[in-house]
C-alpha cells in the first residue's frame, strides 16, 4: 500500500506497527525531491553522510538515491541494532533483503545519557516534540555517549550479488531511514537500544526522584508567606556623574616599558578604553546598546584621536588600508562612522528618490548661462569637474571635493543634496 510522498515526509502517516521493541513504518511512495538537501534536519543529513563517507563506489550512492526517490523501498522496520526493508530494483518482481546495522549503547552509557538529559526540561520537552537539539547531542557527548553514528559505525548487509559498501539497495534503505529520523529522533534512540515507552518511563522516573530531593531540601527554607511579607530590600543608588578629566596614561606605562611591549601603543589603547568606559557611564540606553564599529572604521576612530606617532604609523600598517587613512579620517571628523561609510558606500537608492535629487540639483542653477555639468552614477551626483554629493546608507547627504586625483569628505552630512551641495560650495 503507498502513501503519499508529501505526507509520509511530513509526518502524517502513523507507523503500521508499535509493540515498542519494534516499529515498522509503511513505505514512501514515489516523489519529486531531486536537488533539494536529502534530509530535512541537521541529524538526517547527520546519518547520511556516516553512511556516505564509507561508501566506496559513487555510482553506487547516486543508484541509492534513485531508487530512493523512486519508492522502491518497502516498509521499513526499526528495532534495537538494526534498520531492515525489501528493496526490490524496479524490473524485478522479487525484492532484496537489505539489513543496515548499527551498534546499541551500554547499559552504562544509557544511565549517564539519560541523568544528563532529565537534567534538563528542555531535553525532554525538546523530544516530546521530535526535535533533537544540537544542545541535547552535546549533553550526550559530554556524558562519553555517542548518539549519531560516526566513520564506520553503519554496516550494510543484502542478498544481492554486489560486493559494494554499500550496494545500491543498502543506500536506498539508508536514504529513506534519513526521512524516517527528520520525522521522529526517537527512531535514533530506538536503533541505539531504547524504545520510546521505556525512554519516556526512565525519564519521568528520574524525574520524580529530583522532585522529590529538591521538596526535601526546601523543607528547611522560608515559608512562602514569610517571603511574600519580607519587604524587599532598597536598590543603590546610581552611580555620580564622572568628574575630572582623563589621566594620561601613555607615560606612566612608558615608566615601566618591557622588551617587546610597545609602552606609546599600549597607552593609547588603554586610554581609549577608558574613554569609551567613561562615555559609557553616562550614555543613554540606546547609546549602549548602539552596534559596534567594524575593525576599518575602529581603526579609522583610533586613528584620529592620536598625533602622528610610531604608534599612528603601526595603527595605519595594521588596517591594510594606510593610503585611504587620510581621507578616512577626514570623514570621521565631520560625520562620524556613517561619514567613513559614505567614502566607500555604492549602491543604487530607490528610483524615485534618484529621480528627485537630479531634480533638486538642476534647480540649484535654474537661470544661469553657467550651469556645471551634472552625472549621475547609483547614489553618487558629480557636478561639473570637482563637486561631489553622496547619499549615504543613513539617509543623508555628504558634500565631496575633488584633491588630487580623489574625492576628499568636504563637510559635515546634511538632511537634502540642496544642503549638502550648499555646504560645499561655500568651502
Amino acid at each position: 500500500m503507498d502513501f503519499d510522498f508529501d505526507d509520509e515526509l511530513n509526518g502524517s502517516a502513523e507507523p503500521a506497527e508499535h509493540d515498542g521493541r519494534a516499529r515498522t513504518f509503511p513505505p514512501f511512495g514515489p516523489g519529486k525531491r531531486i536537488g533539494r538537501k536529502f534530509a530535512d534536519t541537521w541529524w538526517g543529513n547527520s546519518w547520511i553522510e556516516s553512511m556516505e563517507r564509507t561508501a566506496l563506489d559513487p555510482q553506487q550512492l547516486k543508484k541509492g538515491r534513485r531508487y530512493a526517490f523512486a519508492g522502491q523501498v518497502g516498509s521499513i522496520t526499526v528495532s534495537p541494532g538494526r534498520i531492515s526493508a525489501p528493496v526490490h530494483d524496479g524490473d524485478q518482481y522479487t525484492p532484496h533483503h537489505t539489513v543496515i546495522r548499527i551498534g546499541t549503547l551500554p547499559d552504562a552509557e544509557w544511565d549517564r545519557l539519560l541523568d544528563r538529559v532529565a537534567a534538563k526540561a528542555g531535553h525532554i520537552a525538546a523530544l516530546l516534540d521530535r526535535d533533537m537539539p544540537q544542545d541535547l547531542v552535546n549533553t550526550a557527548d559530554d556524558a562519553g555517549v555517542r548518539l549519531l553514528p560516526g566513520y564506520g559505525d553503519l554496516e550494510p548487509e543484502c542478498d544481492c550479488p554486489s560486493w559494494d559498501h554499500p550496494c545500491r539497495h543498502a543506500a536506498a534503505l539508508s536514504y529513506q531511514a534519513s526521512w524516517l529520523l527528520d520525522r521522529d529522533p526517537f527512531v535514533l534512540l530506538l536503533m541505539r537500544g531504547r524504545a520510546e515507552p521505556e525512554l519516556i518511563e526512565e525519564l519521568r522516573s528520574r524525574n520524580t526522584g529530583r522532585a522529590i530531593t529538591a521538596e526535601e531540601k526546601d523543607a528547611t527554607g522560608t515559608r512562602a508567606e514569610e517571603a511574600y511579607a519580607t519587604a524587599p530590600p532598597s536598590l543603590p543608588e546610581p552611580p555620580t556623574p564622572v568628574q575630572g578629566e582623563a589621566m594620561p596614561l601613555a607615560p606612566l606605562l612608558a615608566a615601566h616599558d618591557a622588551p617587546g611591549i610597545d609602552a606609546e601603543a599600549l597607552g593609547m589603547l588603554a586610554a581609549d578604553a577608558a574613554s569609551r568606559a567613561r562615555r559609557l557611564l553616562v550614555a543613554t540606553p540606546a547609546e549602549v546598546l548602539a552596534p559596534e564599529h567594524d575593525p576599518w572604521q575602529d581603526a579609522v576612530r583610533l586613528a584620529s584621536r592620536i598625533p602622528p606617532s610610531r604608534a599612528a604609523k603601526r595603527l595605519a600598517e595594521a588596517s591594510g588600508r594606510a593610503g585611504e587613512l587620510p581621507r578616512a579620517i577626514k570623514a570621521w571628523e565631520y560625520a562620524g562612522p556613517a561619514g567613513v561609510d559614505a567614502v566607500d558606500a555604492v549602491f543604487s537608492p530607490p528610483k524615485d528618490l534618484v529621480s528627485r535629487a537630479t531634480d533638486t540639483l538642476r534647480e540649484a542653477w535654474e537661470g544661469s548661462s553657467a550651469a556645471p555639468e551634472l552625472k549621475n552614477w547609483r547614489n553618487r551626483w558629480t557636478i561639473g569637474r570637482d563637486v561631489q554629493i553622496r547619499y549615504g546608507r543613513d539617509g543623508r547627504w555628504y558634500p565631496f571635493r575633488r584633491r588630487c586625483g580623489q574625492w576628499w569628505p568636504a563637510g559635515p552630512s546634511s538632511p537634502g543634496p540642496a544642503d549638502a551641495l550648499l555646504n560645499v560650495l561655500k568651502d
